[in-house]
């Protein structure tokens, strides 16, 4: 008695070659999975931006460096991708294309209003601070913000705070010991 299968025929054994049966295409995206969840993004749109503008730096970087060294139009556009993801908050020193070299995708989701509240010790963990978001307890500078994908520049972290009327201000206020009772009855 001969084999139970056919031959397969050259292009099936291409195939054959070319797919993996082991892992499936959900078990590639862990990394994508872990970032999600470590940053509580709510939308996997959120991630694929951020992988896609990261990807996009990365590549604007690898040609700049095939420009001369010495070029104005390299200097220039260094100059302007550097100051720009540096007040973004998204690198540490705009002296060097080396930590654009090193930018990831988490390196943008540090930068979002939730992260920014848990780095300020404003909420315990990440999803109470996207619940504050949300609610509207938290104001950047004159604005309540409302979004949680909201991207906090580094010249507006130190302006994050609760809204006026938020009762949670209220609460940090009697615990801290600054309320003011008079304030409240006149209101």
């Amino acid at each position: 008695m001969g084999p139970l299968y056919r031959k397969l025929k050259k292009h099936e054994q291409k195939l054959l070659k070319i797919t993996n049966f082991l892992q499936y295409r959900e078990e590639s995206k862990t990394h994508e999975d872990k970032v999600i969840r470590n940053y509580y993004l709510q939308n996997r749109e959120d991630y694929k931006r951020y992988n896609k503008l990261t990807g996009e730096v990365t590549s604007l970087v690898h040609h700049l460096r095939y420009l001369k060294s010495g070029s104005k139009v390299r200097i220039q556009i260094t100059q302007q991708l550097l100051e720009k993801l540096y007040n973004m908050g998204v690198i540490h020193q705009k002296d060097t294309l080396s930590g654009v070299e090193n930018l990831t995708t988490a390196s943008f989701c540090k930068r979002r209003l939730p992260v920014v509240l848990k780095n300020l010790n404003m909420a315990q963990t990440m999803e109470l601070a996207v619940k504050y978001v949300e609610q509207g307890h938290v104001r950047v500078g004159p604005h309540q913000i409302t979004d949680p994908a909201f991207l906090v520049p580094r010249q507006l972290e130190d302006h994050v705070t609760w809204m006026d009327q938020s009762s949670i201000r209220e609460k940090v206020k009697k615990y801290s010991r600054s309320f003011d009772d008079y304030v409240c009855q006149n209101d």
